[in-house]
């Protein structure tokens, strides 16, 4: 019985000798590269690496740059991020180069805004060295900004932002669409309250200078270092819809609407005459009416006064006589009337 007892020990051990052996010469070549690098790593680490499903060479090589750049960064920091979604290289690069720009840069930052989505070692380098913006951006299809000055002059503007970033705003900060947009409008604003084009054109500095002490780039994840007009110009005449004065285009038009309003007005009160007109020829029509009704009663009146003693009949042709004589009087003075049309 002890025989084949000591066979069993002996296979058993034989099979964790060479189970030993084969992680061993698993890690080699991963464990003697992280040893000679001075960034030593034990087997036994490696191995719960490859248990918590994290690959031992990505580890390895991150922290070998991390310690040939003289940065304390542990194993279980990396392993943290990776395990949450995080690019390790990505992050390890970007504090080897902010701690060679003498950015003050921790591996929590990093790692917070390389989970944020943010390419942190791009970051790093735009704050180190600025990139410059074209406002607006012409990939969205606008090449220059349209303004107007309080003359009415229409201009057309091109500027270059030169931004630097702000790791402290990062994560949470406004991305580049907003800087673009913000100059955009401190422009547009700008030369809306010039005087004249001409101010702007002769001076188009004024412009950036006024726009950049705006503070434009607050809640941004940039610092804005210099706002500068590019490229300025007058817009030109480029069909019906496309006037370079605006201004006096604006006053064209106000002044058509005033002949309109002014030609309805007069409208109006020629309407107002014509009815007045109509009016009074009425009344003179109802005051002949009443003439004629008044002429009528008069026989009858002369009757009456006959009848009653009143009047004689020699007294009647007496009257009678007065207005023939009367009636040619004013015949004689009334001349020869002109022939009607």
């Amino acid at each position: 019985m002890t025989m084949p007892f000591i066979n069993i020990l002996f296979i058993l051990l034989a099979i964790v000798v060479v189970i030993l052996l084969s992680i061993f010469f698993y890690f080699l070549k991963v464990w003697v590269r992280a040893w000679m690098s001075g960034a030593y790593i034990s087997l036994l680490n490696l191995l719960g690496m490859k248990l918590r499903n994290v690959p031992p060479t990505l580890i390895v090589d991150a922290r070998i740059r991390a310690v040939k750049a003289g940065l304390p960064l542990g194993t279980d920091q990396l392993e943290a991020h990776f395990l949450a979604g995080g690019d390790v290289i990505n992050v390890v690069q970007a504090l080897i180069a902010a701690d060679k720009a003498n950015i003050e840069l921790s591996f929590q930052r990093a790692a917070a805004i390389d989970l944020a989505g943010r390419d942190v070692y791009d970051a790093v380098r735009t704050s180190v060295n600025p990139k410059v913006i074209d406002c607006p951006d012409p990939t969205k299809g606008a090449s220059m900004l349209d303004a107007v000055a309080k003359d009415g002059i229409r201009l057309l503007v091109k500027a270059r932002v030169t931004v630097r970033a702000n790791l402290a705003r990062l994560v949470g900060g406004a991305t580049e669409d907003t800087i673009i947009a913000r100059v955009g409008q401190g422009i547009v604003s700008a030369i809306g309250s010039s005087q004249s084009y001409k101010a702007v054109l002769e001076n188009p500095d004024e412009i950036s200078k006024k726009v950049l002490g705006s503070g434009l780039d607050s809640q941004t994840a940039f610092e804005i270092v210099s706002i500068d007009i590019a490229d300025v110009s007058v817009a030109g005449v480029s069909g019906a819809r496309e006037v370079a004065n605006v201004g006096a285009l604006l006053e064209t038009e106000r002044a058509e609407a005033d002949k309109k309003l002014r030609q309805a007005e007069a409208e109006g009160r020629r309407a107002t005459a014509v009815a007045a007109e109509q009016e009074m020829r009425a009344r003179i029509q109802e005051m002949q009416a009443k003439v004629v009704a008044a002429q009528a009663e008069i026989p009858m009146a002369i009757a009456t006064a006959m009848k009653e003693g009143k009047l004689g009949v020699m007294d009647y042709l007496r009257m009678q006589n007065i207005m023939a004589d009367t009636s040619m009087r004013e015949s004689l003075a009334e001349g020869e009337k002109p022939p009607q049309a």
